[in-house]
């Protein structure tokens, strides 16, 4: 992908849609945390929309981390301490 394409792609905004198929979340999820302040957006008029760099920085921010497998030294420790 060209500089230029990456910029247009960056500079348009989304819709609910766009946000909701990128997130993998309903259209009603985008709008209630859009309303709640959670998830950022910009009003236009009656419509809301989304700068897609924001919206990835809230899924980064968002994400939660897989849980550490715990070592088999470590278990057997734990039920040592019960």
């Amino acid at each position: 992908m060209t500089q230029s394409a990456q910029l247009d792609i960056d500079s348009t905004l989304w819709t609910a849609t766009d946000v909701a198929s990128y997130l993998k979340v309903s259209r009603s999820w985008v709008y209630h945390r859009a309303e709640s302040g959670e998830l950022p957006y910009v009003r236009i008029g009656a419509l809301l929309r989304f700068q897609p760099s924001a919206i990835r920085v809230y899924a980064e921010q968002s994400a939660t981390p897989a849980p550490r497998a715990r070592s088999l030294t470590a278990s057997i420790h734990a039920l040592g301490k019960r």
